[in-house]
C-alpha cells in the first residue's frame, strides 16, 4: 500500500473516531450528567469531531517549524499550544494535567504557567483540583474557550471549501 493510500485510510478512521466520539458527547449530554452539559451548549452545527484531527496537524506544523529553523522559541505561542492541547483533549474526553499543559506549550515551566493564568483570567480554561490526589490539577478548555475554538477550525473550514470552489492557485498549486 503506497504511503498516501495510508494517510487517507488513516485520516478516515480518525475521522470515524472522532464521529464516535461526538456521539458519545451528545448522547452524554442528554443524561444530563457531569461537565458535558456545558459542552453540550458550545457543541454547536458549526463543531465537527474533524476538528480533533486539523487541531493535531497545527500542533504538529508547529513544532515541525521550530525543528526545520532549529529555534522553537523563534515561533512561540505559548498561549495557542495551550490552547490546541486542550482542544484535542476535549475532543478525546480526555483531562489534561497542569504539567502536561505546560510541557505542551513548549515553553519553560513558568511561562506556560503564566500563560495558563492569563487564559484562566480570561475566561478560556478553567482549573479543576484532583479529587483522588491533592497534589494534582487539571485544565480544561471553559465551554467559552471550546466555542472560540470550535468557531476557528468552522472558518477555517470555510475557507478552505471557498478556496476550492473558487479554483485557488495556492490549491491547484498544492495538488
Amino acid at each position: 500500500m503506497g504511503k498516501d493510500l495510508l494517510r487517507a485510510k488513516a485520516r478516515r478512521l480518525i475521522a470515524a473516531a472522532n464521529e464516535l466520539l461526538a456521539i458519545a458527547h451528545e448522547l452524554e449530554a442528554s443524561d444530563g450528567e457531569g461537565r458535558s452539559d456545558e459542552f453540550a451548549s458550545a457543541h454547536t452545527v458549526k463543531d465537527s469531531p474533524v476538528w480533533a484531527e486539523i487541531a493535531r496537524a497545527t500542533y504538529r506544523d508547529r513544532r515541525r517549524r521550530g525543528n526545520i529553523f532549529a529555534d522553537a522559541a523563534l515561533f512561540g505561542e505559548p498561549a495557542w499550544d495551550i490552547l490546541l492541547d486542550l482542544f484535542i483533549a476535549a475532543k478525546e474526553r480526555k483531562r489534561l494535567p497542569v504539567t502536561s499543559a505546560c510541557i505542551g506549550a513548549a515553553v519553560p515551566a513558568t511561562t506556560a504557567l503564566r500563560w495558563l493564568t492569563v487564559l484562566e483570567e480570561k475566561a478560556l480554561i478553567i482549573r479543576e483540583n484532583d479529587m483522588n490526589d491533592a497534589r494534582r490539577v487539571f485544565v480544561r478548555l471553559s465551554a467559552e474557550g471550546y466555542e472560540k475554538m470550535v468557531a476557528y477550525f468552522s472558518e477555517i473550514a470555510g475557507d478552505m471549501r471557498s478556496d476550492e470552489e473558487i479554483g485557488s492557485p495556492a490549491l491547484r498549486m498544492a495538488h
